[in-house]
């Protein structure tokens, strides 16, 4: 799939209660790149002086229609920081689409599992999976009702369970312990961002029940081209690049999901 470079206008940026925001962006020039789900941009953080190297974030959702891009950000340093800090009408500069998205080729009963940032891709997987007439099963979790931010972005396209630490909302408890889970056989497909806690623990789920998992990384990454190699993760069949060869994998590829 081609990968581009350009200049984005800021349409929107939304801020939510849990130290995360949406940035709703459109190419300054020509037309969006058809995208997977599970792909990601890497965006050039200007006037930050200490913030040298791209931040990548996963694509939350694309309208083709509006040529409008959508970026499920949270603070987490001072990159991060200075995007919440952007306004209607900056310009940012990314590179995209990068890496590998998921598979989702005959699959028809689908279970979408994300957690905190990693509900972002499952938006848009979610919707792909809708276009083709398939209403999948999201479950996303937090820690508290405040870290579900995107909850309204499925109702349209979705079958939404929810689970919270707390019990602010959903089922108390993490992901792995909602009632879905004692029904994994319905499924012939897991999907998963978040994490690596959980979606380790997601894994294992699957690979008892004999279901194939895909699950997303979240490694740090500096290039997102496969040059700095700083975002290596070791594999079955050797040391990988994430941001090239991933960050989608079959979570039995993977050594850390596999001890």
């Amino acid at each position: 799939m081609k990968k581009e470079i350009g200049d984005f206008r800021v349409l929107k940026i939304k801020h939510y209660q849990d130290k995360d925001f949406m940035l709703y962006v459109r190419p300054l020039k020509g037309e969006l790149p058809q995208a997977l789900p599970g792909q990601f941009v890497n965006i050039r953080v200007d006037h930050s002086p200490q913030t040298l190297l791209r931040r990548p974030i996963s694509i939350c959702d694309i309208d083709f229609n509006s040529q409008t891009l959508l970026l499920y950000i949270k603070i987490v340093g001072e990159g991060t920081q200075a995007l919440s800090s952007l306004k209607e009408g900056n310009v940012i500069n990314m590179l995209y689409p990068l890496g590998n998205g998921f598979n989702t080729e005959g699959i028809n009963h689908p279970l979408l599992i994300g957690g905190g940032t990693g509900i972002a891709p499952m938006l848009y997987l979610s919707k792909w999976f809708h276009k083709k007439g398939i209403t999948p099963t999201v479950l996303i979790g937090g820690r508290t009702q405040a870290a579900l931010s995107l909850k309204d972005f499925f109702k349209d396209t979705a079958h939404l369970l929810i689970s919270c630490d707390d019990g602010s909302e959903g089922e108390k408890g993490f992901v792995t312990q909602h009632s879905i889970i004692n029904k994994l056989s319905s499924f012939d497909k897991i999907y998963t961002c978040g994490p690596m806690v959980m979606m380790q623990a997601v894994a294992t789920l699957a690979q008892q029940a004999g279901i194939p998992c895909e699950v997303s990384l979240e490694n740090v990454m500096a290039c997102g081209i496969g040059a700095c190699l700083c975002c290596v993760t070791p594999t079955v069949s050797g040391n990988r690049c994430v941001c090239t060869e991933g960050p989608v994998f079959l979570s039995t590829e993977l050594t850390d999901f596999n001890n």
